[in-house]
């Protein structure tokens, strides 16, 4: 079972894992395709920033009982996606670190009662605001496999897999997963490349 403490912990893993990443890469292989289908990096980094802008967006409904969703629409999430994938390698890779620092001091200054604020997220769940650093986790953490880099499913921790796994067969309604390999089995059902045989397609996932 995770804890609020585990998600927050995941967060930075996978916040690190793809800074370390972006700084490696040159403006060029920013531009090539991710591992997502029809999104480049630039694509996949832009998502990753904008969503950090629209937790923090959720962490002030939070604090505050002022109703800030997450985006105003999905056209403006997408415009968001697709205004960032412009901007050169620097200036989203600015954009990225500084809003993941600002949602991440948004978060530490929440006290333990608007901890348990409820909020709504992009996909219209009603959640209580402990759920958004898990919400974040995941992002950063598969995120940063999908930048197509050379990490896989197997450089995540063990705990945020079994954690992944577990929300995804509830979000699917699975009443079983196959047999397999933790990361192989994470990659599976997040619709990511496996190596898992005799499973049929889930479709993508996040």
């Amino acid at each position: 079972m995770r804890t609020h403490a585990d998600s927050l912990k995941w967060v930075e893993h996978g916040t690190e894992l793809l800074a370390a990443q972006v700084t490696m890469l040159e403006e060029q292989e920013m531009a090539e395709p991710s591992a997502l289908p029809g999104w480049t990096r630039k694509h996949l980094l832009a998502h990753v920033a904008a969503n950090a802008d629209a937790l923090a967006n959720l962490v002030h409904w939070a604090r505050t009982g002022d109703r800030t969703p997450m985006y105003s629409s999905m056209d403006q999430r997408n415009a968001d996606i697709e205004s960032g994938a412009k901007l050169s390698a620097t200036q989203l890779a600015a954009w990225m670190n500084e809003a993941a620092r600002n949602s991440a001091v948004a978060m530490d200054a929440l006290t333990r009662e608007q901890w348990r604020a409820e909020v709504v997220t992009a996909q219209g769940r009603t959640v209580p605001a402990t759920e958004i650093p898990w919400l974040r986790a995941r992002e950063v953490c598969v995120h940063a496999v999908d930048l197509g880099t050379g990490l896989t499913f197997a450089d995540l921790p063990d705990e945020f897999l079994s954690a992944l796994v577990a929300d995804i067969q509830t979000k699917r309604g699975l009443d079983e997963v196959p047999d397999g390999q933790l990361p192989e089995v994470a990659a599976y059902l997040a619709g990511r490349p496996h190596s898992l045989a005799d499973v049929h397609d889930l479709g993508p996932w996040l």
